[in-house]
This record gives C-alpha cells, structure tokens and sequence, in this order.
C-alpha cells in the first residue's frame, strides 16, 4: 500500500470524517484543545508565518452574540455545538517574524511592511492553518463543522479587530443524531492531476 498511515486514522481524518450538524451535549474541554494546537502547530506557512489566530466560543452570551451574525441555516448547529471556533487571519503577523523566523529576522521589514502584502499572506496562510486545524479536530476524534456562511463584517466587529480577518467559524463536538448529510461526489484522480 502506498501510503504509511495506518488505514483506522486514514478514515478518521479524512475518508469518514464529514462535517457535522448535530452534537451531543459532551464538552470539549481546553486540554482537548491544546492538544488539537500541539499538533497542528507544526503545518507549514511561508516565513513560518502562522497567522491563524483561534477566538473559542464558550460563554452563552458570547455564543448568542455569535448566533445573530450566522447564515439562517446555521444558526441552530451554531447554538448547539458545544464549542465554537472563529478562525481568523491576523493581519500584523509579520511582528511575530524575528522570533518565528530567526534565521531571518529582517524578514518582517523586507517582504512585509506593507499592510496589502500581509493582509494577502495572511488569509493564504491563516487558510492553510485552519485546514489543518480541522483535521486536528478529527485526530482527537471530534467532529468539526466548518461554516463560511456568516456576516464577515457582523463577526469581525463582534469578536475581532481591524488587524483580523475571520476567515471560517468552526462548530466542534461529537456527533449528535443524524448528523451527516449524505457526502457529496468527488472529483476524480485525472479529473484534478495532470502530468506536464
């Protein structure tokens, strides 16, 4: 078999893993959390950027505040879950660089004093960190509900700043009854792969 990843955690991560719409009640707890975080920390960014930034949503007036600014579709999975995540870009990344990047530490001046540029950086690479952050969610065997279908705007003056750029919200939890939409087709391998 070409791939070394026990065929158990290849269908946790990826092949079973689905997004969810309903949760029980068990909570996620900080410990599971900073477990997701010590692993994924380690996907890569350009300049060893990392600028995702994680808002969790655990109080219930926090997670009302959240609810408004939600599709309609999302709202009742968004009140439900027992933890909510903002994923977001931080746009001032770059002042992180002289310890992320020591190697390089003028970095930060020379590819990144302009606030278009990060702002760029940031979103490609924030998005790289939330895929990761999803998968990390599936390794400790919860399941993550990723949801762009929000007011960007509502959420970024609710919960954020000018210097972020929410970039998903992320419904976590184990699976409640019925949780699964039935999963949708996939491209084929020589539908996405070409050789040049």
């Amino acid at each position: 078999m070409p791939l070394v990843l026990d065929p158990a955690a290849q269908d946790l991560l990826f092949r079973e893993a689905r997004t969810a719409n309903t949760f029980t009640d068990e909570p996620v707890t900080d410990e599971q959390v900073q477990a997701i975080y010590d692993l994924v920390k380690y996907g890569p960014t350009a300049f060893n950027q990392s600028p995702l930034r994680v808002t969790l949503v655990r109080s219930p007036e926090a997670r009302e505040r959240l609810v408004a600014h939600m599709a309609e579709g999302n709202r009742p999975k968004t009140a439900a879950a027992p933890l909510v995540a903002i994923l977001s870009a931080d746009n001032e990344f770059h002042e992180e660089l002289p310890a992320l990047f020591p190697h390089f530490p003028q970095a930060k001046d020379a590819f990144f004093s302009e606030r278009p540029v990060r702002e760029g950086a940031a979103t490609l690479n924030a998005a790289l960190q939330a895929a990761y952050f999803i998968v990390g969610v599936r390794a400790a065997g919860l399941a993550a509900g990723p949801m762009t279908g929000f007011d960007f705007e509502g959420v970024r003056k609710e919960f954020l700043d000018d210097d972020h750029t929410p970039l998903m919200v992320v419904n976590i939890g184990r699976p409640g009854p019925d949780a699964w939409f039935p999963r949708s087709p996939r491209l084929a391998y020589d539908q996405v792969v070409t050789t040049v």
